[in-house]
């Protein structure tokens, strides 16, 4: 309990206190390195979070990443944690696509916003069509961005079916596909409990997949293809 209470004391004190330099950033104007600014703290937030909770990450295929252009990173979904892994232990900054819901939550919602995650409604499907053409433009403007496409946490680590939506949008973007798999991080903050616990994970980046190696393929078919390459590294 000690452990877990301290944890989100951390979280809310580390992300609170430069809140204030971004907002003065925003209120020059000066939205580049407003962005810039909150993804090296917010990096910087969740490697120190991560370590202080005594958890290790381990990554492999750091070189799979591209180093420049967009790039959707499409990953299982096994904790809360796995925000936090990803913006910490794999390179480039990056954006999530996030439910509407999230928007309620003060001070964390804000840093949501301002390193570029994208958020939708699932209840309304107007909605969910403009902020997906909004993460396509995103990533044709060189961003990267990070869906999980089981839609929720996984109770016990196996990989749900893949809702084939998100997928699209690395064709309307003609971006790169990076799978990712981790493992592990569903021993942090097992689902259902608030309770944060030490663990071991591991996180695997496969090689993308380009536009080439999905020409003639739907939605459902890369959906499914970019499953079984995450599935293989668990």
């Amino acid at each position: 309990m000690l452990k877990t209470i301290s944890w989100f004391t951390y979280l809310w004190w580390s992300m609170l206190i430069p809140r204030f330099k971004l907002m003065k950033l925003n209120r020059q104007g000066k939205i580049a390195e407003r962005d810039a600014c909150a993804n090296a703290i917010a990096r910087r937030w969740a490697q120190s979070g991560l370590a202080m909770n005594g958890s290790s990450i381990n990554v492999f295929g750091i070189e799979n990443v591209p180093e420049t252009g967009g790039v959707l990173f499409v990953a299982n979904h096994q904790s809360n944690f796995d925000i936090p892994i990803l913006v910490g232990h794999v390179p480039r900054d990056k954006g999530f696509i996030a439910k509407l819901e999230l928007l309620k939550v003060p001070t964390f919602s804000r840093w949501m916003k301002y390193i570029g995650c994208i958020f939708i409604d699932r209840k309304d499907p107007r909605q969910s069509l403009t902020a997906i053409n909004e993460a396509a433009e995103r990533l044709k403007a060189g961003h990267s961005l990070v869906i999980f496409p089981e839609g929720t946490r996984s109770a016990d680590g196996s990989v749900a079916p893949f809702k084939a939506g998100g997928l699209r949008l690395a064709m309307k973007a003609k971006v790169p596909i990076v799978p990712v798999t981790i493992s592990g991080s569903k021993n942090i903050m097992p689902k259902g409990t608030s309770l944060i616990k030490s663990a071991s994970v591991k996180v695997v980046i496969s090689a993308p997949l380009l536009q080439e190696d999905v020409k003639g393929m739907d939605s459902n078919q890369i959906s499914e293809k970019v499953r079984d390459v995450i599935i293989s590294n668990l």
